[in-house]
């Protein structure tokens, strides 16, 4: 089952499952983003929008989901909260935008959804201009973690709905212009974390 296949099967529950549990790191994350007035920002696999809700509302924003069923409920969310976002259908691993187009990227819970992280993080980068910034929250093993359960897990939960194997470090060495200016805890004993990336000028 393709992701595609599967979160449009999911996309009527997806919030009830990771809403209330995740809304105070998306909140936290947002919070950190400061100087948006004017902002060019890509909400790089939106989902169903909940980090509309959290968003300054003084920046131009473009959200871009692969699921088009996804994307409709956060068309909905937008309309509720007055967002003008500009919704687009495309993966995360090969976004139709310029190089350079956007002055902030927010990557919330995809980089671990995606079959190949280091590649959708080198298309964040791509699309990111010089100076710009990065904004992740998602869940990442650390370097040399053996974490078997999680690992065992990934291999049915990888082809439903994310990955649980993903370690971020290992991504982030495909993209040296990246350079990383905040990494916390959020959630789970640090599995869930909180890094903000500032891409070299």
């Amino acid at each position: 089952m393709s992701l595609k296949h599967s979160y449009t099967l999911l996309a009527p529950f997806y919030d009830f499952f990771v809403s209330r549990p995740l809304d105070q790191a998306r909140r936290n994350s947002i919070q950190n983003i400061k100087n948006t007035a004017g902002k060019n920002i890509l909400i790089n696999g939106i989902g169903s929008g909940l980090d509309i809700p959290y968003l300054p509302t003084d920046a131009q924003y473009t959200g871009t989901d692969i699921t088009p069923a996804m994307l409709k409920i956060a068309q909905r969310r937008a309309s509720e909260h007055s967002f003008n976002i500009n919704f687009i259908c495309a993966d995360s691993q090969s976004l139709p935008f310029n190089d350079e187009q956007f002055d902030i990227v927010i990557m919330h819970l995809i980089l671990a959804v995606v079959p190949n992280p280091e590649l959708a993080l080198q298309e964040a980068n791509r699309v990111l201009k010089a100076g710009g910034s990065l904004y992740i929250f998602d869940k990442f093993l650390k370097p040399n973690e053996l974490a078997p359960i999680r690992k065992l897990l990934n291999l049915i939960s990888r082809h439903i709905a994310t990955r649980t194997d993903v370690v971020f470090e290992q991504a982030l060495e495909h993209t040296p212009s990246l350079n990383i200016t905040r990494d916390d805890p959020a959630l789970a004993n640090g599995w869930f974390r909180l890094i903000e990336l500032t891409k070299s000028a």
